[in-house]
């Protein structure tokens, strides 16, 4: 099983890659889905790791992923930049998926 990281900074990108997981730096929603349909469709990617302003660029597409894909597990990680209220973000996963609001 792979382990990726798509990055928006180099800071990230390169401490990761110090712990033995390969990634790139993007900048634009188009380069992120691109990349992403990519490691999709390797049958050998276990997580793909995304900075928040990556999964900012392309929220809807993300957030549906998340919800539709078995493999691999996409998981948002904060960056140098602090984090998020991710805590918000899984509350309204959970009430889209269910229909209950938490």
């Amino acid at each position: 099983m792979k382990v990726f990281c798509i990055s928006d900074n180099i800071d990230t990108q390169m401490g990761l890659r110090l712990g033995g997981i390969d990634g790139t730096v993007v900048h634009t929603a188009q380069e992120v889905l691109s990349l992403l349909d990519n490691l999709i469709k390797d049958k050998d990617m276990g997580i793909v790791l995304m900075t928040t302003k990556i999964v900012n660029l392309c929220p809807e597409v993300i957030s549906k992923y998340k919800l539709e894909l078995k493999s691999p597990l996409l998981v948002e990680i904060p960056d140098r930049h602090g984090g998020t209220n991710i805590g918000e973000t899984i509350d309204s996963y959970i009430s889209e998926a269910i229909g209950i609001k938490i």
